[in-house]
Parts: structure tokens; C-alpha cells; sequence
């Protein structure tokens, strides 16, 4: 379908360091390789909805500085619309310092926003006639909150659907979440906006009643390898991630929700867009680095389908 998306967000430059396990204060750790790679949440995202086929329009900022060309470069080869992303003469681009356990996966991130700290009103007024003609407005917390707020509000106010991934975590006004069609916190963010720690799936459940009766339409809480939980007026639904070998779960979150958006513009309901943001994040983690494993719309199928036929043949032969 030629569904269209705007993603308001961070763009950034990753520095990668794999080591043999995360260290603790005080502690160096010799690691194996450096690598860099483009990030920020904004920017994950913008390139996940683009690969999964929806015409991307990016709003962000990047520095006056030698990753500018890189980065602009990575949204063309990925196909995202770079019409709204603007230079910042007065400082960096954002950059991210990610420590990864090559062991486990697992991740340590540090960010310096720069150029990201300094996205504002008046980048979202000028992708106004963007935001017009997308489904969807895709939005995190890497850049300022009242940005996002008043992004939030604007998109709203024209009538269309806001997804939040309220990543990093970060207390909301009230009056806020009427406003938004889905949000999309992990189980640290969820705890934050609810007061609810998020252990289990039941617990899941009773923070995104919360959500919802703050105002939300939908609340899905993401739980890792435990997979999603997504909670309306009407729906208490969990469901269960892919079995994947993890290498690197730094963007799964951002897979999520660019394919929960990409799914949601073309009309799938709600259980079935998070089943395929549950696969899109499952395929991002089998592979290193933010958007190296954001998959396309045919590795996407292709995944999904194998999997099915995998469960229906362990189902048999029970």
C-alpha cells in the first residue's frame, strides 16, 4: 500500500566498542573492535518504516560537522525523505557510546544530544504539509519534550495518529496522552508513567490500564524476549516474541515500532501490526549495529512465514 509516515526525532552517529562484558564503575575492559554505524532512535525508526515500503518523511537535526554528509547519505540509500532534516551551524551532531557484551548482547548507551537538543517548534511547523499527508506521526524522547509535545498536539489537532515510543524514560504531562493513538514504553519507561514495576505479564497489563485510562487509545508494553502486551478498553492481549539468536538488541525497540506503524498506516489491526513488530524486532537483534538488521519488506514476509510453518510442524507432532 503507498501509505506515508513522519518521524520526528534523533539522529545520530553510534560508536561502537564489542567487549568481553559490560564494566562496572571504575572498571576498563578491553574490548575487541570499534565500529560506526548511523543511530538515534529518530533515525532507526525513519529507516525501518522506509524498508518496510512507506514513503518516510525524517524531521531532525543533524551537526555542522564530517558526519553530516554520512548520515544524509544513509537516509538516501534507505530511501527516507530528508526534505524536513535541517544543518545546525552551532554544534554536533548527536552521537551515542554504545558498549556491547558480545557475550550476551547486551548493551551500555551514553548519548551527547547536540544538534538533537535543539530540534524545535519551528521544525515541526515547517513539516507541517508532511505531517498532513501521513497516517501516521511517529515520535520518541531523544529530542526536547516540549518539541514532542507540541508535535504530539499539531498532529492531533489535524487528525492524525500519533504513535509514542516514550524512550529514553521520561515523566509526561497529564494532559498529554489523550492525544495519542498508541504508546509503546518498555517495562523501565511503563514503571515511570504508572508507578507499576513491571515484572510479569499481569503487571503488564495493569500499567497499560493506566495508560489507557490516562487517555491513550492503545498501551503496548514491550518485554523483551518475554515479547508484548497491548492493552485498550476492550484488549488485554499478550504476545510472545520470536526465538531468535540474539547478537546485538540495541534497535529492537526501534524495529518495533517502525514496523507498529508501517502495519497500523496500511489498516491491520492492532494484534496483527504487533505480531510483525514483534517479527521486525526479532530479526533487528540477529544482527549488530541499530539499523543493520532492519529488515525489509520481503526479509519480513519471509520470516514470518518460515516461522509459522516451524510452529505448525511442532504443533503436529505433539
Amino acid at each position: 500500500m503507498n501509505t506515508s509516515i513522519t518521524v520526528i526525532g534523533s539522529i545520530h552517529i553510534d560508536f561502537y566498542v564489542r567487549l568481553p562484558k559490560l564494566p562496572v564503575p571504575g572498571e576498563t575492559v578491553l574490548g575487541y573492535d570499534f565500529i560506526m554505524k548511523p543511530g538515534g532512535k529518530g533515525a532507526n525508526q525513519a529507516v525501518a518504516t522506509a524498508r518496510l515500503g512507506a514513503h518516510t518523511y525524517m524531521v531532525g537535526r543533524i551537526g555542522n560537522d564530517i558526519f553530516a554528509e554520512k548520515l544524509l547519505d544513509n537516509f538516501a540509500k534507505n530511501s527516507v525523505d530528508t526534505e524536513y532534516v535541517s544543518i545546525d551551524k552551532t554544534t554536533h551532531t548527536g552521537t551515542a557510546f554504545i558498549l556491547l557484551d558480545k557475550k550476551t548482547g547486551e548493551n551500555m548507551i551514553a548519548v551527547a544530544p547536540g544538534a538533537d537538543a535543539h530540534v524545535s517548534k519551528e521544525d515541526v511547523e515547517k513539516a507541517i504539509p508532511a505531517i498532513k499527508e501521513s497516517e501516521i506521526i511517529l515520535l520518541q524522547l531523544e529530542i526536547p519534550v516540549d518539541t514532542v509535545i507540541y508535535a504530539i498536539k499539531k498532529a492531533s489537532k489535524l487528525g492524525r495518529k500519533v504513535i509514542l515510543n516514550p524512550a529514553p524514560a521520561t515523566i509526561l504531562p497529564e494532559e498529554i496522552f489523550r492525544h495519542i493513538y498508541v504508546i509503546t514504553p518498555n517495562r523501565v519507561e511503563a514503571e515511570l508513567l504508572t508507578g507499576v514495576k513491571v515484572k510479569n505479564i499481569e503487571d503488564a497489563i495493569k500499567a497499560g490500564k493506566l495508560l489507557v485510562n490516562k487517555g491513550v487509545k492503545y498501551a503496548i508494553i514491550t518485554m523483551g524476549d518475554k515479547g508484548s502486551v497491548i492493552v485498550s478498553k476492550d484488549i488485554a492481549k499478550h504476545i510472545p516474541a520470536y526465538k531468535v539468536e540474539i547478537i546485538d538488541t540495541t534497535g529492537a525497540g526501534d524495529a518495533f515500532n517502525g514496523a507498529l506503524a508501517v502495519f497500523l498506516a496500511e489498516g491491520y489491526d492492532i494484534v496483527e501490526a504487533c505480531k510483525r513488530a514483534n517479527a521486525a524486532a526479532a530479526i533487528q537483534i540477529t544482527k549488530l549495529g541499530a539499523q543493520e538488521g532492519l529488515p525489509t519488506r520481503k526479509e519480513l514476509e519471509s520470516f514470518i512465514k518460515t516461522h509459522e510453518v516451524r510452529r505448525k510442524n511442532a504443533k503436529n507432532k505433539q
